[in-house]
């Protein structure tokens, strides 16, 4: 006659679960720990990319503005390209405000000024790799004499 572990004297059915053999104590928590891990890289990465669009626009709208001063009759493009700057430079950081062209142009029988920055893009916080982005913003030239 074999012996298993229920006949063998001094083994209980208690004793073999608290041993873990078929138990699942603890398997909550190491759910909850990795389950916690995957959501907080869910969460960090939205909210990465809510950063990268708040960047995104802010540079743009800030082009537009400098587009729309360089598009004054009594405006230089040097006055778009410093409120340019400014704005970027209030409202995110001064490292996305290093490079700004102010261009004239004609399209369709009307003057044109763009305002494009380069930028940095954020990838992480508003820090990390130095990939680019090329913004722009445009406004009609302002005439006087009508």
């Amino acid at each position: 006659m074999t012996r298993t572990a229920e006949s063998r004297p001094g083994v209980s059915r208690s004793s073999r679960r608290r041993r873990g053999l078929g138990s699942d104590a603890g398997v909550a928590v190491a759910e909850f720990v990795m389950v916690a891990a995957l959501l907080s890289l869910v969460f960090l990465a939205v909210i990465q990319l809510g950063l990268a669009m708040h960047v995104r626009n802010t540079v743009i709208d800030s082009a537009v503005a400098g587009a729309r001063l360089a598009s004054l009759p009594d405006a230089a493009p040097r006055e778009g390209a410093e409120l340019t700057q400014q704005l970027i430079s209030e409202t995110v950081s001064s490292r996305y405000a290093e490079r700004i062209d102010v261009d004239y142009s004609t399209h369709g029988g009307e003057d044109i000024v763009t305002v494009t920055v380069t930028t940095p893009v954020p990838v992480i916080g508003l820090l990390g790799p130095t990939g680019t982005w090329q913004l722009s913003g445009r406004a009609l030239v302002e005439d006087i004499d009508g």
